[in-house]
């Protein structure tokens, strides 16, 4: 049997051991306010590493402090924050695993109450509890939120400038790969929705005005880091609405994407569309990846209610995707990569020594 999901794979000059990868995960955890990492995220994504995953990506980043979901997001947008995240990708490393992390500004769905810890979660963060003005490509609510100002060509300049200064400190940080959040309504998908982006300039209007932020970031990105270091993005290939961004509006900007230097897109939906209909269920977004690597020339990964090893399988060995995505299953169980392993009868290697003892018995069957 074929093991498709313990195969290495190669984005320039970067191979990472499998293709059991981490998603970004918000965890609400940092320094409220600071946007430090502690020594909790030190634990939680090096229990992935040390549990057999390929890549760990950290989650949504915020590339200034009014990009932030909630006021205890992870940020880069200073050196302090920089430091705090060295012994995060050396630890990764010191397992095996490839780290990246996910660069990211929430737009008009920043400043709200973590999910939990407060009396209403996902709701706006009050002014007097430290919430502050968001931003969008148009003056249009998201859901109950409150509404933000539209972004003028000069700070949208800014935004551009500070997922670069981000990115240029992630690369010192020692991050092997980079991801540009441009999915689930955050600032990126904003601009690409003809939902939430009523412009009439250039960066409105017809897709290509809509797609002319996102291209803009992934240019300066892609000219501020190492040639040979992989550039990813995150999108939603549909909002699962009548009207919205879909599947033909993201397989052209697919196409575009890679012609500006990006090796891989992680196919998800939705999070722009209160009210969406979302067939939500086992591998429900994994046709949008495959139709995506059908007709683009990008490699993709699935994403969403991908728990099983021989379901992970499926999705590589019939071609649906490059890399899959295990969220939800490894929050549950941080050994999840190596349970893969021993259930595929792979590669055992990725088990560390220390714990080898606790699967002798697996080790034996296998």
């Amino acid at each position: 049997m074929t093991q498709h999901l313990l195969a290495p794979i190669t984005l320039r000059d970067l191979t990472v051991r499998n293709r059991i990868w981490v998603p970004p995960m918000c965890q609400y955890s940092a320094l409220a306010r600071d946007g430090v990492a502690t020594d909790y995220h030190l634990m939680h994504y090096g229990s992935f590493a040390r549990g057999g995953a390929g890549a760990v990506i950290l989650e949504a980043t915020g590339v200034v402090p009014e990009g932030r979901i909630a006021p205890q997001d992870l940020g880069l947008w200073d050196d302090a924050q920089r430091e705090a995240l060295r012994p995060i990708v050396d630890l990764l490393h010191s397992f095996g695993a490839a780290a990246g992390i996910q660069l990211a500004h929430a737009g008009r769905k920043a400043s709200t109450e973590p999910e939990w810890g407060t009396a209403h979660p996902g709701a706006s963060l009050a002014a007097a509890d430290g919430g502050w003005e968001t931003v969008g490509p148009s003056a249009i609510a998201y859901d109950q939120l409150t509404a933000p100002t539209a972004l003028d060509e000069a700070g949208i300049d800014e935004v551009v400038a500070a997922f670069t200064a981000s990115a240029v400190r992630a690369v010192d940080a020692g991050f092997d790969l980079l991801e540009i959040h441009a999915a689930h309504g955050y600032l990126l998908h904003e601009f690409l929705s003809p939902l939430s982006n009523r412009r009439t300039d250039s960066y409105g209007g017809e897709l290509a005005g809509r797609a002319r932020l996102l291209l803009r970031v992934v240019d300066a990105v892609r000219d501020a880091i190492p040639a040979g270091m992989p550039l990813l993005v995150r999108i939603s290939a549909t909002e699962w609405v009548e009207g919205g961004f879909d599947l033909e509006q993201a397989t052209e900007v697919v196409t575009w994407l890679g012609e500006h230097g990006v090796d891989m897109v992680d196919v998800s939906s939705g999070g722009n569309a209160e009210g969406a209909s979302i067939p939500v269920g086992p591998g429900y977004q994994t046709p949008l990846a495959a139709h995506l690597r059908e007709h683009t020339e990008m490699p993709v990964s699935a994403v969403g209610m991908l728990d099983t090893p021989f379901q992970a399988e499926h999705v590589l060995a019939t071609g649906q995707a490059d890399v899959v995505r295990v969220g939800r299953a490894f929050l549950r169980e941080p050994n999840w990569g190596i349970d893969a392993a021993l259930a595929l009868r792979g590669d055992d290697e990725i088990i560390p020594p220390q714990y080898r003892r606790a699967f002798r018995q697996a080790l034996r069957r296998g």
